[in-house]
């Protein structure tokens, strides 16, 4: 590699990595401030860099904003991505998400995520860069049509109710009280002192009992 390229190669991976650690100071403050409450000084000082940096990157907060929450995405999209492509059947597979949901309830970027989808709903204009964030949304939404069509192909699920509307409420109810548990110490919860985790494995077993051919 000649002199001038192992620059230009260093200088950008010196740029991914700067914003690498942007994304996660921003990340810390929103969760720990709440996106409203946070200003951009904040981040610059979290990420240990001056605030004219920070705008380079970022000239507005509400770019940033729909960065980390499109970073906070992918996970979800690459878990997704393998179940889909794993050798199992539908069943197997929603086990396997039903799973990754149960890990990740104690993630503390669902509650960014959350106020995050509170911001955004909130917004009188389509927030900035905001397309992205919907394209990992509908990426995510493909692959788990492959497993649903999985479901309506290899016989794990019943016949007798309607495969698709099922399983796409039965991941959006999964996913919903799985956020709201791990919102359960700011929000009132009957006997929200049970064991988060042991309620999810409960609807997860609900659920795919209720699945199962009968």
């Amino acid at each position: 590699m000649d002199p001038k390229t192992r620059y230009e190669k260093e200088r950008s991976d010196g740029k991914q990595q700067r914003l690498l650690v942007i994304l996660d100071a921003a990340e810390l403050i929103f969760t720990d401030k709440g996106i409203e409450k946070t200003t951009m000084q904040d981040i610059a000082g979290e990420a240990n860099i001056g605030i004219a940096t920070l705008f380079r990157y970022f000239p507005k907060k509400e770019k940033l904003i729909v960065a980390v929450a499109a970073k906070l995405l992918e996970p979800m999209l690459h878990h997704f991505q393998y179940v889909a492509d794993l050798p199992l059947t539908c069943l197997e597979k929603l086990e396997q998400l039903f799973d990754f949901f149960i890990d990740d309830h104690l993630n503390s970027s669902i509650k960014f995520m959350v106020d995050f989808e509170s911001y955004a709903s909130h917004s009188k204009e389509p927030l900035e860069d905001i397309a992205h964030f919907n394209s990992l949304n509908r990426k995510i939404s493909q692959q788990y049509s492959k497993i649903i069509r999985n479901g309506m192909e290899d016989g794990s699920i019943r016949s007798d109710i309607p495969v698709m509307e099922t399983l796409t409420t039965v991941i959006n109810t999964f996913g919903l009280f799985s956020k709201k548990l791990s919102l359960q110490k700011n929000i009132l919860l009957l006997e929200s002192d049970l064991d988060a985790g042991l309620q999810l494995s409960i609807l997860k077993k609900t659920l795919l009992d209720y699945l199962r051919p009968q």
